[in-house]
């Protein structure tokens, strides 16, 4: 009975509870919406109420159909109440840092080079998910630290050619053949012709080169609306696939195993700091990790979430079948190639 007549007066008087301690509770520490970790906040719920505060986030470079961000951003936005701006979807990583300081964004998402060379840039936070993302694709610090990852990939029409196993079968004469764009402009049009480069794991711009090279010359190198085989990253390819299974298949050759991640950073001078934390908190948890991986792309998190059993293993199977390991471009050869492709490509592929 006291429990009910307690129960009872709890609904009425609000304000004086049965059996309430007459006590005042201590007010909680203040919040530093710059803390580089979840532990300057308290705990979620705290971030989430600082967030809340700000109200709004401001992203960039991220288009709604790459890896599912659409549905990402929704899904953020909804739960917690957050305006999102989406700011130049279509940046590439070097528009994002050269946009910073008039755009105000409070994330980023970068290729490695970009992010590495404009660390200092970066607030450093290191998410809950920190030891599951492997070192050799984080700043130790936590300045920036890779998200979710790519493998690249030959999408084709599979009733016109059949699957090709290697970058070599595409001098076969039936081959038509598209980059995603200028190698010189385009990060997944250069790691197409890296891809193709690769000779024992280390890539050699000069074979490439030759590939697209005799391509070009017999009237095989095309653009996409016209090609049956489009050199891209597999989850694009992959989404091709999915929008008509017998009209696209994917394949990654198992001799060019290249990948490639996505760096997720957070502005130093970010204008929403807690909200910037929280959209990461997210990004990497098992739900955001699984979001991105139903737009095909392969979560940075997914070896560790499979061990615990939190990764959507029924869309992991729907990814392209990987070779194994991805090779993985150094920063020096990635500035090698870019270098021998600025003087190359022009004069030899046009």
């Amino acid at each position: 009975m006291t429990v009910r007549i307690c129960a009872a007066a709890a609904a009425i008087l609000a304000s004086a509870g049965c059996g309430a301690s007459t006590t005042e509770s201590k007010p909680l520490p203040p919040v530093n919406a710059k803390a580089s970790s979840l532990k300057g906040f308290g705990t979620m719920d705290r971030l989430v109420e600082t967030a809340k505060q700000e109200g709004a986030l401001n992203v960039i470079a991220l288009p709604r159909d790459w890896v599912n961000f659409g549905e990402i951003i929704d899904t953020f936005a909804d739960r917690y109440g957050i305006k999102v701006t989406e700011l130049e979807p279509t940046a590439n990583s070097k528009r994002e840092i050269d946009a910073a300081a008039q755009l105000k964004p409070d994330v980023f998402d970068l290729t490695l080079d970009v992010a590495v060379a404009n660390s200092r840039k970066f607030a450093p936070y290191k998410v809950q998910g920190w030891q599951d993302v492997p070192d050799h694709v984080k700043d130790l610090s936590g300045a920036w630290y890779a998200g979710y990852g790519s493998y690249m990939s030959l999408g084709y029409d599979p009733r016109a050619v059949p699957a090709p196993a290697s970058f070599a079968d595409l001098l076969k004469p039936d081959y038509k053949v598209a980059l995603d764009g200028d190698p010189l402009r385009s990060v997944a049009a250069f790691d197409g012709v890296m891809a193709a480069s690769l000779r024992g794991g280390e890539p050699q711009p000069a074979q490439g080169i030759e590939l697209f090279t005799r391509l070009k010359r017999e009237g095989r190198l095309t653009d996409p609306a016209k090609a049956n085989v489009i050199v891209d990253w597999d989850h694009l390819n992959a989404a091709r696939s999915a929008k008509n299974a017998e009209a696209w298949k994917v394949t990654i050759p198992r001799d060019a195993p290249l990948g490639g991640y996505h760096i997720e950073a957070i502005s130093k001078d970010a204008p929403h700091p807690a909200a910037a934390r929280l959209w990461e908190e997210f990004l990497f948890s098992d739900e955001g990790q699984n979001l991105l991986q139903k737009g095909y792309a392969r979560p940075v998190r997914g070896e560790a979430m499979l061990m615990r059993g939190t990764l959507d293993t029924e869309q992991a199977a729907k990814l392209p079948a990987a070779p194994g390991p991805p090779v993985l471009l150094t920063i020096p050869q990635t500035d090698a190639a870019k270098s021998y492709l600025k003087r190359q490509w022009a004069q030899r592929v046009g």
